[in-house]
């Protein structure tokens, strides 16, 4: 039997649960070191997750020789640099949406992953969602194209809360974090390089120094187009909702679930080993390491992206 990876996972909050529960289900893996930015909650959360080492520093995680890999789901003005200090101690590394909030902090890593040769993946999860999947696989089986993507990403956080309700330590950021899920998913899916991309922003919210409503455009080579809205501001129905408009059919993806252009649902619970986006995400992170291989969603496959947010970004900047 192949020797288990040994994980450390950075950031104890919602998202970092979602990661503990979805590798419960994968074999060969041990989550053996937590860090959280406060330790008594963090040491709670280890004791339910049977996790012996707890700490608030990433340092005293990768000090550990037993280390092979850390999935990063802190605070997105962390990641590059917490990525570059994973891969700077021979760690393998995911690294949760967004890979960085620059351009050039996405590039450092890559270049650097490039350097050391070690896995070095993003947590881009649509990639990997059932849902998502199923038009992948029609798309690559020839069997549909995409014309137009229209993508609706709506939450209500007027205060500065995560998933959980929980008071966060950051501002969280509808273009660098929000919009980078459906422009990699909209270049992905349509296997074409992004060409054209424009933006627009509602007033920046006086508290938390953010835009709360943003229209974004994007165009490929191959002439799909995408319209994506989004807003911190909706207090209805909550999610991302896409729909794809392609020339043999239409597929609307809400999460997990799947239908047709008349609503009728798509059985999607066969297209994968789990139908849970985050444990697919680290199945394929933690196959890659075994296997000595690129990842689906690493660093590089994803850098284009970011180089669409950095000038959606300077486009808004100018007003």
């Amino acid at each position: 039997m192949a020797k288990a990876i040994k994980v450390a996972l950075a950031g104890a909050g919602a998202f970092g649960i979602k990661h503990l529960d979805g590798i419960k289900n994968i074999d060969g893996v041990e989550v053996v070191s937590l860090i959280g930015r406060r330790l008594e909650p963090t040491k709670e959360i280890a004791r339910k997750y049977g996790i012996g080492h707890v700490s608030t520093e990433l340092a005293d995680a990768l000090a550990l020789k037993q280390i092979d890999a850390v999935i990063l789901c802190t605070p997105t003005q962390m990641h590059a640099d917490q990525g570059i200090a994973c891969l700077n101690a021979g760690k393998h590394v995911q690294i949760e949406i967004p890979l960085a909030d620059s351009l050039k902090d996405a590039q450092a890593v890559v270049d650097l992953q490039n350097k050391t040769g070690l896995v070095a993946m993003a947590g881009h999860t649509r990639r990997f969602n059932p849902s998502h999947q199923y038009v992948h696989k029609k798309i690559a089986a020839g069997e549909l194209n995409i014309q137009q993507m229209d993508v609706q990403t709506y939450f209500f956080r007027r205060t500065n809360t995560n998933a959980l309700g929980q008071p966060r330590s950051w501002t969280d950021h509808l273009l660098w974090h929000h919009a980078a899920h459906t422009v990699d998913l909209f270049a992905y899916q349509t296997g074409s390089k992004i060409v054209q991309a424009n933006a627009v922003q509602g007033p920046i919210n006086p508290a938390l120094g953010i835009a709360m409503d943003m229209s974004i455009q994007l165009k490929t080579e191959s002439g799909a187009i995408c319209t994506l809205s989004l807003s911190f501001n909706n207090d209805g129905p909550l999610g991302t909702f896409f729909r794809y408009i392609g020339d043999t059919g239409t597929y609307i993806a809400r999460y997990d679930d799947l239908v047709n252009g008349k609503e009728e649902k798509i059985d999607v619970s066969k297209v994968d080993v789990s139908m849970n986006g985050i444990e697919l995400q680290d199945r394929e992170f933690f196959a890659a390491i075994r296997e000595g291989r690129e990842p689906n969603a690493s660093v590089a496959q994803v850098l284009p992206c970011y180089q669409v947010l950095h000038d959606l970004d300077r486009q808004l900047s100018k007003g």
